[in-house]
């Protein structure tokens, strides 16, 4: 019996050892996007250039899909029990969906479909032309920073 508890222990023991731990996901700055990107204008279908265009067309999926995940979430939630107000609520984001777009909370419209090239261009100019410090020395900052100047979503009428 103990020889048995040893060997669990032991067994435990290595397994605890040889399993890395769970790291947190280390957000990627301005400058290692930057050192890609670099190379996009000149060699577009390089792993740099390739990967830069992933990285923000990554960022561009990610943020239509929470703001639809978001906006259905609402919705779920007017829709037990809704008071006239709630009602009027989710009705406007119904027409804001439909007029915006699914980035429009992100507060970037896309609109009309855009080339991915033209968003990636513009990207990539202010990441080579601007100075990342504070917020903007992470990337993610850096991509919304363009997304929100180059495709403003039009004022809504209805406010």
């Amino acid at each position: 019996m103990k020889q048995s508890v040893v060997g669990i222990f032991s067994a435990l023991l290595l397994i605890a050892v040889a399993v890395p731990a769970a790291w947190a996901v280390e957000a990627l700055s301005s400058d290692e996007l930057i050192s890609h990107c670099e190379y996009y204008e000149s060699d577009p279908e390089s792993i740099d250039g390739v990967f830069c265009v992933r990285y923000i067309q990554g960022f561009i999926d990610g943020a239509v899909a929470t703001d639809e995940r978001v906006t259905l979430n609402v919705e779920a939630e007017f829709a037990k029990e809704e008071s006239f107000t709630e009602r009027a609520m989710r009705t406007r984001l119904g027409s804001r969906l439909e007029r915006f777009g699914p980035s429009y909370y992100a507060e970037f419209c896309l609109g009309e479909p855009v080339a991915l090239k033209e968003v990636v261009t513009l990207v990539v100019r202010d990441l080579l032309n601007e100075e990342h410090v504070g917020d903007m020395a992470l990337a993610r900052n850096a991509v919304y920073k363009t997304l929100r100047n180059e495709y403003p979503c039009e004022a809504d009428d209805a406010e």
